[in-house]
C-alpha cells in the first residue's frame, strides 16, 4: 500500500510518500494549475491512502481521488495540529507529519459526508432559502 500525507493548498499541495511494500519514501510538490497532482495520482497503482487535514475548499480533489478508488482519510485540523512536538511549521513538516500519523494509526480521522450527501444538502440549504423568502 501507498500511504500519503497530504498538506494541502488551493493551488499546490506537499505530499510525504511510504510505499509499505519497498519501504520508499519521497517528498513531493505538486501544482495543480498544471496538472501536476492529477497525472501524479492517476500513476500510482493498487491500493492508496491519502489523509489531508480538513479544509473546505478541496472537494474537487477529494471527489478525483474517490473516483481513482483511493482510500481518503480527512482528519481534524487542531487536533494533527496538537499531536505535533515542534511549533515551528512548515508545508513539508506537516506532510511528514501527516504520514506519521497515518502510519502510526494516531491520525484523528473525521466523518465526511459522500459527493451524493454534498449535493443533497446543497439542494436543501437552496430550497429552504426559497421556501423564507419574504
Amino acid at each position: 500500500m501507498i500511504i500519503i500525507g497530504c498538506d494541502f493548498h488551493p493551488s499546490w499541495q506537499q505530499i510525504a510518500w511510504l510505499d509499505d511494500e519497498t519501504g520508499e519514501t519521497g517528498e513531493l510538490k505538486l501544482v495543480h494549475a498544471n496538472g501536476d497532482a492529477e497525472r501524479y495520482y492517476r500513476q500510482l497503482s493498487g491500493p492508496v491512502r491519502i489523509g489531508l487535514e480538513s479544509t473546505g475548499n478541496c472537494h474537487w480533489f477529494v471527489d478525483m481521488l474517490a473516483e481513482l478508488g483511493y482510500e481518503v482519510w480527512i482528519g481534524d485540523a487542531a487536533t494533527i495540529r496538537a499531536k505535533q512536538v515542534r511549533k515551528q511549521k512548515t508545508d513539508r513538516r506537516d506532510a511528514a507529519h501527516i504520514l506519521d500519523l497515518l502510519m502510526n494509526d494516531g491520525f484523528p480521522r473525521i466523518w465526511t459526508p459522500s459527493r451524493q450527501e454534498r449535493d443533497q444538502r446543497q439542494l436543501l440549504i437552496h430550497r429552504y432559502k426559497l421556501v423564507t423568502l419574504p
